[in-house]
């Protein structure tokens, strides 16, 4: 009888990827997805640690998966990811009904642990060891290299993919738990990252972003050849079928004027640079041990500017860290203010062990005085947002359509069927930016221009430019007469936003989003 699994993602890209991974591996040997969480005969939950929210969040399922667990004592339950490395055995002291502990280092092993467990092993933990427990070397081989055939069925649409280009992080700064849980940065040689996109490319895929906790630190040795980001994005261009590059997370001290010159001079590479500023006060950077002043940070953004004047860029903020003063957030709000950026995400501290600001330094910024200085750099980059969005009314952008917006996927139900149904779509532009519109289902998965009448903080809105709707379809969205649509990403807010009345996307959550590109 063919067994069924269950997965269920938090965190970041690198997540996202790292679950795509482990499914393939488990239908290898022939394992389905299940429909339902209650129809699985393994349940897994891959885990992040970057804030607490997210581990509340794990334990509050657990606690929810064990009444299924003791209905079916042969419910295999398993915990994987960031978290599982972190807690380790902690996992099984608060949940004794888990039957799987595994880090992202071990996640090839996960299908012949859960083999195991279904032939009586017992419990398995499976995790790397801990940064100063051996040399860099060993603890390096600990974090093994995992990037196993893929699985296109787990990805929100067929036509884009993440492409891992390393993994780990040396930067350790003081809120972060990423160097501990991931493990030392570690390249991927080129020519693996080459065959896996010509490879996704086959398949359909027609936009790959490119991850790695500081992405743009990327470096391969091969001999005396060194092969960096820029000579990497230069080999993808090139490559027949692929429309579309990113890249992320990006360090603002490793933002190379090589780097900036190949997403100038590169026609696939889009023209998003998500590069976390974390802060605006040089003293909390120092605390936050950032590696740079807020000096050079601008210094490098007036160099992207001067090359890229039309490029979006993305940041990560931390409000409430350690120490932090009104005089100090109120750097953070200017540096919003002026800097122009797209979107930030925008997030309240959240002490995690075993970083060094746990360890030394006291979380001392109440609660209440977070809340408000998160409220209020939200309403700050809102207002950038939207002044940004405005200035595309009237032009003509080049879409990829991802698939349907939520609001109408809820909707899928009352709206017409088959290729030819006119639905509300979604796609992004090459800045990277959200474009809602009315369209035929055939359009999704294809490159088309948008006309943009409308905008607001969050998206832009407008109409297929003319004749782009008899588009041809793309066979393989046909199958057994259901069109493949993204994964609800947007809410779709039914009010009048500048320009004429129509809809405009915006995230969920409290701030521009809930989980950023990286860590």
């Amino acid at each position: 009888m063919t067994k069924r699994l269950w997965i269920e993602t938090v965190g970041c890209q690198m997540n996202v990827l790292d679950s795509e991974l482990v499914v393939a591996a488990l239908r290898r040997q022939g394992w389905e997805m299940a429909k339902t969480q209650s129809e699985a005969d393994a349940v897994f939950y891959n885990t992040c640690s970057v804030r607490q929210h997210a581990e509340d969040k794990i334990y509050s399922a657990l606690g929810r998966v064990r009444l299924d667990k003791e209905r079916r004592p042969d419910l295999v339950v398993g915990v994987l990811g960031c978290m599982a490395q972190k807690d380790q055995s902690l996992v099984r002291t608060r949940a004794p009904w888990v039957d799987l502990v595994v880090g992202p280092g071990q996640l090839h092993q996960v299908p012949k642990l859960v083999e195991g467990i279904l032939a009586g092993s017992g419990p398995q933990m499976e995790v790397s060891l801990d940064r100063k427990g051996a040399s860099r070397e060993a603890i390096a081989r600990s974090f093994e290299s995992y990037d196993p055939d893929r699985d296109p069925a787990m990805r929100p649409t067929p036509f884009q993919a993440f492409v891992r280009t390393q993994t780990g992080c040396d930067k350790f700064c003081a809120f972060c738990v990423v160097p501990r849980v991931r493990g030392p940065e570690q390249a991927r040689p080129p020519e693996a990252i080459l065959a896996e996109t010509r490879k996704l490319v086959a398949e359909g895929c027609r936009e790959v972003t490119l991850i790695g906790q500081t992405v743009n630190s990327y470096r391969w040795q091969d001999g005396g050849k060194t092969t960096r980001l820029s000579d990497l994005l230069a080999q993808l261009d090139g490559i027949d079928g692929l429309d579309r590059i990113k890249f992320v997370t990006n360090y603002p001290r490793d933002m190379t004027d090589d780097l900036i010159a190949a997403v100038r001079d590169l026609p696939k590479v889009c023209h998003y640079l998500h590069v976390p500023a974390q802060h605006g006060s040089d003293d909390v950077l120092l605390r936050m041990k950032r590696g740079y002043t807020i000096g050079e940070y601008m210094e490098m953004h007036a160099r992207v500017r001067e090359e890229l004047p039309h490029a979006a860029i993305t940041s990560d903020f931390i409000v409430g860290f350690c120490g932090e003063t009104d005089a100090e957030f109120q750097l953070t709000l200017d540096l919003v203010r002026t800097a122009g950026f797209k979107n930030s995400f925008i997030f309240k501290y959240s002490p995690r062990p075993g970083t060094k600001a746990f360890d030394r330094q006291p979380d001392d910024v109440p609660e209440t005085v977070k809340k408000e200085r998160h409220q209020a750099l939200l309403e700050a980059q809102t207002e950038v947002s939207l002044a940004g969005n405005l200035r595309f009314i009237g032009t003509r952008q080049q879409v990829l359509v991802e698939g349907l917006s939520v609001r109408d996927e809820r909707r899928q139900g009352e709206t017409p069927a088959g290729p030819d149904g006119i639905m509300q779509l979604t796609g992004r532009t090459m800045c990277d930016r959200i474009v809602v519109f009315d369209a035929p289902l055939r359009l999704v998965g294809r490159l088309v221009d948008v006309d943009i009448q409308a905008a607001g903080a969050w998206s832009l809105a407008g109409d297929v430019a003319d004749g782009l709707a008899e588009a041809v379809p793309l066979e393989h969205l046909f199958a057994e007469a259901a069109p493949t649509v993204a994964s609800p990403l947007y809410d779709i807010d039914l009010t009048t936003v500048a320009g004429r009345g129509m809809p405009a996307a915006k995230p969920s959550g409290p701030s521009a989003a809930d989980v950023p590109p990286g860590a």
